[in-house]
């Protein structure tokens, strides 16, 4: 069994690299609006030991009809009710690098909660969304963010809601601003089935192109989202395929942002002790005495800071 239990001190004191963990974080403001949803899940995250059956990629080997393509992929799409893992994530922004245990948990179509532990186990950072909007409790500095998908509206150039973030944790491909994926909406997808990769293209309202690719058993390898210009982009990687309550996960992902091409942050997710459907409670309670400030202080703060 390959152990991924690193401690912060292998990389550096925690606190010394991110004096107020988790705002002061050097990242362009234009950076950050564009891809402000995926950049708050660039900081809480995951690991472990690996145990279960490994998964291959498959090559393509005969391209299918479109319908019948991504009638498999709905189906190779891993399935829960409940998910609960301990990970670990290591970070590494503007040469900065850390680890944390990130313990996650969602409840399908309903909820996903966060908990960041870099030290001994103790909570410093907790994120949570749910189907109406993100809450955001800094436990070192005694505040909190709550907000709602509809007052962010039109504030981020990116069509997106709960159901997508859950699909880049849960392995699965989607409609950007949708729920779910209808056999009516196979259509709106370009497929392209050539080489050892099939590639998958859709754009959203804002004109941000997504691209996913998938092997020749129709898993979801990569998610690529890059803004009109092609400047911002996005990509989450999967890897490490392994069976899980009888289903393949990855327990690898591999996020990284980047500016014009180069890099701008980067995030490897190493998945353990996953659970499935076993019951799952997510606490929303928010001490009296934290202060409330918005996602834009939050910007503000992560743009001021020097380190």
């Amino acid at each position: 069994m390959e152990e991924r239990e690193k401690g912060v001190k292998e990389k550096g004191d925690f606190f010394t690299i991110f004096p107020s963990f988790p705002f002061r974080v050097p990242i362009s403001l234009i950076t950050l609006t564009t891809l402000t949803p995926f950049l708050i899940t660039f900081f809480l995250l995951l690991a472990g030991c690996k145990t279960s059956t490994k998964v291959g990629t498959v090559a393509v080997v005969d391209a299918k009809a479109h319908h019948e393509f991504f009638d498999s992929m709905q189906k190779q799409a891993f399935q829960y009710e409940t998910f609960s893992a301990r990970t670990n994530v290591d970070l590494n922004i503007s040469g900065k690098s850390f680890s944390s245990r990130v313990d996650i948990k969602m409840i399908s179509d309903s909820a996903l909660q966060l908990s960041v532990q870099p030290l001994l186990g103790i909570e410093l950072f907790r994120a949570e969304f749910t189907l109406e909007g993100l809450t955001i409790i800094d436990r070192m500095n005694k505040r909190y963010v709550s907000e709602s998908y509809a007052a962010l509206k039109g504030k981020l150039p990116v069509a997106f809601n709960y159901y997508n973030l859950q699909a880049l944790f849960s392995n699965h491909i989607f409609i950007p601003g949708e729920q779910n994926i209808l056999q009516q909406q196979y259509n709106r997808f370009k497929l392209k089935q050539e080489g050892s990769t099939a590639e998958i293209r859709i754009k959203d309202a804002m004109q941000l192109l997504y691209i996913f690719m998938a092997d020749g058993e129709e898993k979801l390898l990569s998610t690529y989202v890059t803004d009109k210009s092609e400047q911002y982009a996005l990509q989450w990687l999967y890897a490490d395929f392994r069976m899980t309550d009888g289903q393949p996960f990855p327990m690898l992902m591999d996020v990284q942002l980047f500016d014009n091409g180069s890099s701008a942050g980067q995030m490897k997710i190493y998945f353990s002790k996953i659970q499935t459907n076993a019951p799952v409670k997510i606490d929303t309670s928010i001490p009296d005495k934290y202060k409330r400030v918005t996602v834009a202080q939050i910007v503000k703060g992560l743009t001021d800071s020097k380190m």
